[in-house]
């Protein structure tokens, strides 16, 4: 996390949009003094975003320790890179991009039927959300080695973003006897809870409004961003898929 470097708010010019504290995923600003901006968390913003001040319609917002070079837009959006891998500062705001990311879609059953069920939430959900003017990508991701894993910040497997955003709040697991098999030790995979239910295979009905929900309301989804560590369940998982493969490259392969 940032230590020397956060917004600024100018309040002459500011307009008290509520666009900042809506849109920043970090935990920055009080939510509960929106729509003025206030910064209650200034160590929670990730070093080198710009996400908020390229958001800001008047051009209020400035950084402290800020020696790119970047200006405030006043009104005309930057094209930037994210702030980091995980994609949490969206290009634009009607572009929409859901990402499957999975360990093995040959033999674990939870990672083949989330895949499934996604599948056809997205049949579903893709056709309405391009009528209403929204640009839709989907892909997916095999986690295939330890490398991948860390370039994506990647927490349990499935995992599905939108935008960046884990539609999950947090991490749920349990024994995944398939990841384990592939793997020869012990490995937990993503369970999935809704309506008070637990879930290996999440239900379409879950997907579809924990997708329409990243999409169109405020989400209390987990960014990647910031300090990431590979978790141990997962390099278990490479280390064990390593030697029964009898691989000597660590994991990082192709």
């Amino acid at each position: 996390m940032a230590k020397t470097w956060y917004p600024v708010i100018d309040y002459l010019t500011c307009a008290e949009c509520g666009t900042c504290v809506g849109k920043c995923p970090h935990g920055v600003y009080d939510t509960a003094k929106a729509p003025s901006p206030f910064v209650l968390n200034p160590g929670a913003c990730i070093d080198h975003c710009h996400g908020c001040g390229n958001w800001c319609p008047v051009g209020a917002i400035t950084y402290v320790g800020d020696d790119t070079g970047w200006t405030p837009p006043n009104g005309e959006q930057t094209v930037e890179e994210p702030c980091c891998s995980c994609g949490c500062e969206p290009a634009s705001e009607k572009k929409i991009v859901v990402e499957y990311l999975y360990l093995d879609l040959q033999t674990c059953d939870r990672c083949i039927g989330t895949d499934n069920v996604l599948d056809e939430v997205m049949v579903t959900l893709t056709p309405a959300l391009r009528l209403a003017g929204y640009e839709v990508v989907y892909n997916k991701i095999e986690m295939e080695t330890a490398k991948t894993a860390e370039q994506y910040k990647f927490l349990s497997s499935p995992t599905i973003r939108v935008n960046g955003q884990d539609i999950c709040p947090s991490v749920r697991e349990n024994s995944c006897g398939c990841c384990s098999e592939i793997s020869g030790t012990d490995v937990d995979c993503r369970v999935f809870e809704y309506n008070g239910e637990t879930y290996e295979v999440p239900p379409k009905e879950m997907l579809a409004e924990a997708i329409l929900q990243a999409v169109f309301g405020q989400t209390e989804s987990g960014c990647s961003c910031g300090d990431y560590r590979l978790p141990d369940n997962l390099k278990a998982f490479y280390e064990g898929k390593k030697n029964i493969s009898g691989c000597s490259c660590g994991g990082n392969c192709s």
